[in-house]
């Protein structure tokens, strides 16, 4: 039999991770240090591996249910390699480090046993339903594989140079930076926040750092919600566009 399928045969590396290619994550376990991924990310593995449900506690429970933030995860364990991928998302390998990073959960493929999470609120001057509000730092040592639709966009934040991105764009940014969630359009004349820009909520990056963008956009936070009933919805009313909501940037 032949074709150029054969092609396609596994990499071979010493490396625990590899990306196998640009949609399919190569782990390799030695029965020393176990992995987490994303449940049901498993496409194929070799060797002597148990998958388990990981332990939640209620309060992360809690957490992961008032925010829409966290991971349902699976321990990987035992000796042996398991190939990961998720809905053909393009795979990024990091190297976590001292300084940590913050990420969109639905961004996360896989990461190290011995990395901590914790759900951390993006500053922002109401709140805001939708993507953006809150993230997820992984801090201490050790790698994590971060899912992109498409080829993804790296963007340097110096001290001089910051950097605005759109919420339903970015991905993941070091955790060391400033974070502030605002309105991307100006106009006070707009029945919708939105207005005529096809834009919405954009995260602005100060400090020095990275910000990781994808190209392509969530699903836009139309609901979002910072005043009550319809009107608010649509950028009228008390904190609308035509109220006196003078401190964010669409109520001007």
């Amino acid at each position: 039999m032949q074709s150029p399928l054969f092609a396609h045969t596994e990499q071979q590396s010493a490396d625990r991770y590899v990306v196998q290619n640009p949609q399919l994550l190569r782990v390799a376990l030695t029965g020393q240090e176990d992995v987490l991924a994303r449940k049901g990310a498993m496409v194929a593995y070799q060797g002597l591996i148990d998958f388990d449900g990981e332990y939640e506690s209620h309060t992360r429970q809690h957490a992961r249910a008032h925010t829409g933030e966290g991971l349902e995860l699976m321990r990987c364990s035992g000796q042996g390699t398991v190939y990961l991928a998720n809905l053909a998302q393009y795979i990024h390998v990091v190297d976590v480090g001292q300084d940590g990073i913050a990420v969109d959960s639905d961004y996360v493929l896989a990461l190290d046993s011995a990395l901590h999470t914790e759900i951390v609120a993006v500053d922002s001057q109401y709140g805001i339903s939708g993507s953006g509000k809150y993230q997820l730092t992984v801090s201490g040592r050790g790698k994590v594989a971060l899912m992109t639709s498409g080829p993804p966009l790296m963007m340097s934040v110096t001290p001089d140079k910051y950097v605005n991105a759109d919420a339903d764009a970015v991905v993941a940014w070091s955790a060391g930076l400033r974070v502030q969630m605002q309105a991307q359009t100006h106009s006070s004349g707009v029945l919708r926040r939105r207005g005529s820009t096809g834009e919405g909520w954009e995260l602005s990056f100060l400090g020095e750092g990275f910000a990781l963008v994808q190209p392509s956009e969530v699903m836009p936070p139309q609901g979002a919600e910072i005043g009550r009933g319809l009107a608010a919805q649509y950028g009228v009313g008390r904190q609308g566009a035509h109220g006196q909501n003078l401190s964010n940037d669409w109520g001007r």
